[in-house]
């Protein structure tokens, strides 16, 4: 299972900028069986824990199965692994782990002292080979050091300054998560899934166009939270079902619904 976090821009009826809010998406794979996709709205779902159970319980889990976690290490999402599954497997992810260093390296690329920009570069790749292979203390020692390297009290170059500070951040990131860094190269080297690309593609299903990317659109929480149930129901071709339930007509084939003078649904 792999779980991640997406923002759509907030509206509020007094605030005509309300800034942005989290929104929660995963995606579970099962062997031989379709993907399971879910979302809420952390902040407005009253029950966000029993909403991801009811879902990998729909998906056949059971409370005996081994369950492998990937997310970007964020404390929210992982409080809602442990409650699922506190015996499963809890792995960051990758793709989260090496974002960040490319994201420094630019950073890194850009500082005026030439000698000191081939040390940070040349040690970021040491950091990324530690981490891939598990080696977790070695790369926070090298972070320590880099931290050491790149701080300039007279903070006359900004790239420098931002990459002091990113380094901070990051060794921060990776203390907090140290005990779910696996040897990615070890598991990659079995096939095992090391990164939550199938995560990310999911927001990019659910979290779509409509709701964020390249709209101007501000949405309410509960408006979104609505959203993201029908849209999730949808990509799980469980909408049907769902509305068969309240209108046990529609189980015939008909799926024509009708509204009769005194206000009734006919289907």
């Amino acid at each position: 299972m792999g779980i991640d976090g997406g923002f759509i821009r907030g509206r509020e009826p007094d605030k005509r900028k309300a800034g942005w809010f989290e929104v929660i998406v995963g995606k579970s794979l099962l062997k031989d069986e379709p993907s399971k996709r879910f979302a809420f709205v952390q902040t407005y779902d009253e029950k966000p824990k029993r909403r991801l159970l009811e879902t990998l319980r729909s998906h056949g889990m059971q409370m005996n199965q081994d369950i492998t976690f990937l997310s970007d290490g964020g404390d929210d999402v992982r409080e809602l692994q442990y409650y699922l599954n506190p015996q499963a497997e809890h792995i960051l992810d990758w793709f989260h782990v090496t974002m960040k260093i490319t994201a420094m390296r630019q950073l890194a690329k850009g500082i005026e002292d030439a000698v000191l920009m081939e040390k940070m570069l040349a040690s970021l790749d040491r950091v990324k080979w530690r981490l891939w292979h598990g080696h977790v203390t070695n790369a926070l020692w090298t972070l320590d050091w880099m931290s050491d390297d790149c701080y300039c009290e007279e903070k006359s170059d900004t790239r420098r300054e931002h990459l002091y500070q990113a380094l901070l951040e990051y060794h921060t990131y990776i203390s907090n998560n140290r005990g779910f860094i696996p040897n990615y190269a070890e598991r990659y080297r079995y096939d095992e899934i090391i990164s939550t690309a199938f995560a990310e593609s999911a927001i990019n299903e659910v979290v779509s166009k409509r709701t964020v990317k390249k709209q101007q659109m501000r949405w309410t929480k509960k408006g979104a939270h609505l959203l993201l149930q029908v849209r999730t129901k949808t990509l799980n071709n469980e909408l049907r079902s769902k509305f068969e339930t309240w209108y046990p007509g529609m189980a015939s084939g008909n799926g024509m619904v009708t509204k009769q003078k005194d206000g009734t649904l006919l289907c």
